[in-house]
């Protein structure tokens, strides 16, 4: 428990502005939430939502040796606080929690569901449908009566732009106002898809980039009914992080992974380009990865932007000089073998005939439309924003404009992550937050950014009544009037 030299609530009556923590968790109660599904949407929903668990359960009774020879990842095991117990029953109570938010030091929270994240993995298309919509009833109904303080985001499946737009249009006719959408999606590699191909024969869609659909009409229905996207997807258990004996390796950096992924897609996709007005979240990975994406994103294009490429076009190497380079430090045997080559090499060769189909096909960068570099910063830090947790000490990262290229804040969004096991303590994490500043390493204008001004510019950028109604109404809208 924090001492009264690190209270939350002192903290917070110093603070000129608001708290606004865009990633908070529930943790479902899992009977309630059953009962629920099963009354509205049927035994074959309520499955659906076990399933889940199911799989994980079944992961962690397997041997090491079982793990290893199914190359299957470490689950997550013992993931919630219970020394606390009543910081668990918070989590899982939405009235405990709204009766809390002063004690917290939080003034309003957005709140991202635990079990409720697994729903997209569910393979049967019908199953998955109606447990997502069952779902979004259930937490509709659950936190209507605390929208004062509190919003749930709703979960949006992704498996095909047709069933996103469906929820899409559902959720709002609910009276939600939050989404987290599904991302690296898993689908079948079509030439191992016969013959009940192996579970690995997979490829992770991302939306943005070499998908499977085109999901343009999803995005212009967010713009439309008003939805900032939101991403919360996994990376562990995927590539590189498939360890079958350490969870704690599977899990570091697995959210950033994720969403890297997603984020760099849409980037080059061309996504924000198309649609300037609309912005994405990518939550619990830090902003860390992402200014390195950022300043990555930048770097390369100053190397592989279409002109550039010139530098490495086999079609402007001086043969001729190479052919003299070649006798005169190798041997005239080497400079003639160069003359039976129609290039250096026959990957050269290869890559010329390819490029040879046009701009379109070498040009990475086509679909962003980059003119210059400082788009990069239009492009990129005025769409994206980062979900990060309270005692990250690369939050700062963000902020520094003196190293992120073309002077750009990469926008952190503060996310207490309550209800897991990274926060044994719910008091914490407005006093883990603020250390940025009592260590002097952010400025106090920089902590109200973190906590207030980013949230406020995502969740009402598209959506301009997020706030109205809610504790926190008069503030919002005397900063969006700035």
């Amino acid at each position: 428990m924090p001492g009264n030299h690190h209270d939350p609530v002192q903290i917070h009556a110093r603070l000129k502005h608001p708290v606004i923590d865009s990633d908070g968790h529930w943790v479902e109660f899992f009977p309630l939430l059953l009962d629920y599904i099963r009354n509205v949407a049927g035994n074959k929903a309520a499955e659906g939502m076990k399933s889940g668990d199911e799989i994980v359960g079944r992961i962690l009774t397997m041997s090491l040796e079982q793990r290893r020879n199914e190359r299957r990842a470490q689950q997550s095991w013992w993931p919630f606080p219970t020394k606390n117990t009543r910081d668990r029953a918070t989590a899982m109570i939405p009235k405990l929690l709204y009766q809390r938010m002063d004690e917290l030091g939080l003034d309003f929270s957005v709140l991202y569901p635990t079990q409720g994240l697994g729903i997209y993995a569910i393979r049967n298309d019908e199953i998955r449908q109606a447990t997502c919509h069952a779902f979004n009833m259930y937490i509709a109904d659950s936190f209507r009566e605390f929208a004062h303080r509190l919003t749930p985001a709703a979960a949006i499946p992704m498996n095909t732009p047709a069933e996103a737009i469906a929820e899409l249009e559902h959720v709002k006719s609910l009276g939600l106002k939050a989404v987290v959408m599904g991302s690296v999606i898993r689908r079948p590699i079509a030439a191992y898809a016969g013959n009940g191909g192996h579970r690995t024969a997979a490829w992770y869609d991302v939306l943005g980039l070499d998908s499977e659909y085109n999901y343009d009409p999803v995005w212009q229905k967010c713009v439309e009914l008003r939805f900032a996207p939101t991403f919360h997807s996994a990376g562990r258990g995927l590539g590189l992080r498939m360890s079958p004996s350490n969870f704690t390796y599977n899990h570091i950096g697995h959210f950033a992974s994720a969403g890297e992924a997603v984020c760099k897609a849409l980037f080059m996709g061309g996504v924000t380009r198309r649609f300037p007005a609309l912005k994405f979240a990518f939550l619990e990975g830090g902003v860390g990865w992402a200014c390195q994406l950022y300043a990555d994103l930048i770097g390369h294009w100053k190397k592989r932007n279409y002109d550039a490429l010139a530098d490495v076009n086999p079609a402007n190497l001086d043969r001729q000089l190479l052919a003299e380079m070649l006798g005169k430090y190798v041997g005239r045997d080497a400079a003639d073998k160069l003359s039976d080559w129609k290039s250096v090499s026959e990957g050269e060769e290869a890559a010329a005939a390819w490029a040879a189909r046009g701009r379109e096909i070498i040009d990475d960068y086509a679909a962003c439309g980059i003119k210059q570099p400082q788009d990069f910063r239009e492009l990129f830090a005025r769409n994206f924003y980062f979900g990060c947790e309270a005692d990250d000490p690369m939050n700062a990262w963000g902020f520094n404009t003196r190293v992120n290229p073309y002077g750009a804040r990469i926008k952190p969004l503060f996310g207490s992550d309550i209800g897991h096991f990274d926060v044994p303590d719910m008091r914490e994490v407005l006093v883990e937050a603020h250390e940025l500043v009592d260590d002097g390493i952010i400025t106090p204008d920089e902590f109200r950014d973190f906590v207030f001004t980013y949230p406020v510019e995502f969740w009402s950028g598209v959506n301009p009544d997020f706030f109205k109604g809610t504790v926190i109404d008069g503030e919002v809208r005397l900063r969006l009037e700035r």
